[in-house]
């Protein structure tokens, strides 16, 4: 009988180690390469569209608000507006933000109140409240389908099939308390397509580590060439409550008008 020659045998043990770590990080990309993955999918130099806004409480009382959504691309410089059009009490409410591309300079953010008649600047410190009765926070309605890179330190923690599609887990933690505590939340961990890289699922956790909440992103298809969601669903752990954010009407290719991102139009409203 031969006789075994266990450095021999050691070998291909000893190259498996040395591979297997390099190979897994060529599976799983860094948190930071999946936000900037994120960041750089296609969204149209601009796009219109009609949101649905359905909340309902723990009780299953139900509220709908219908609004027009404008988002407009100035060289780096992304400007949203949304403009209220029913029920009747809530009619010409709007809200714009101007989102800097400088990461050192505060977004600009305003709310017209009809009731009011007088335009209230958002601050910074405020951005994670509740956006008007929603469980979208300020700065998710600013976000839209990115992602701060700033706000986080992130880190890849797997991969999970989620609605039949591939998806890449990512862990995101805020950089500080002071910015934790402006986001409203201690985590959040997100389910990223691995394909279109947009995300299908985010759990948040708020500041004492509990859940919080839930958001959902579904019915995504093809608009123009360009992957739109057109259903968004929160669940709130913490109240009951939740909202969707049903869009029709999207439109990437017709012009908006520039007038459309000013104080002037959320008093005049559409």
């Amino acid at each position: 009988m031969k006789k075994l020659n266990v450095t021999t045998a050691l070998i291909p043990i000893l190259l498996l180690t040395l591979v297997m770590p390099s190979a897994f990080a060529a599976v799983l990309p860094s948190g930071d390469e999946i936000a900037h993955n994120i960041n750089a999918r296609d969204e149209g130099l601009s796009v219109s569209r009609t949101v649905l806004m359905e909340m309902t409480d723990k009780r299953g009382k139900q509220r709908i608000r219908k609004t027009r959504g404008f988002r407009k691309y100035f060289g780096d410089e992304k400007r949203t507006a949304i403009y209220y059009l029913t029920p009747k009490n809530i009619k010409d409410t709007a809200f714009m933000t101007y989102d800097y591309a400088d990461a050192s300079v505060d977004d600009d953010q305003w709310l017209y109140l009809p009731a009011m008649r007088k335009v209230r600047r958002i601050s910074a410190s405020d951005r994670g409240d509740y956006f008007l009765g929603t469980d979208f926070t300020y700065e998710e309605i600013k976000q839209e389908t990115r992602v701060s890179i700033e706000d986080y330190s992130r880190k890849t923690i797997g991969k999970e099939i989620i609605d039949g599609h591939s998806t890449f887990i990512a862990e995101s933690i805020p950089v500080d308390k002071k910015t934790a505590k402006e986001l409203g939340h201690s985590k959040v961990t997100q389910w990223i397509d691995a394909e279109i890289w947009m995300i299908r699922k985010a759990e948040f956790d708020s500041l004492r580590g509990k859940p919080l909440k839930t958001i959902y992103t579904r019915e995504i298809k093809q608009v123009q060439e360009i992957w739109t969601a057109h259903l968004l669903e929160v669940k709130n752990h913490k109240t009951g409550h939740t909202t969707k954010f049903i869009f029709s009407e999207v439109d990437y290719q017709t012009p908006i008008s520039d007038d459309l991102f000013t104080e002037r139009a959320l008093r005049r409203g559409l």
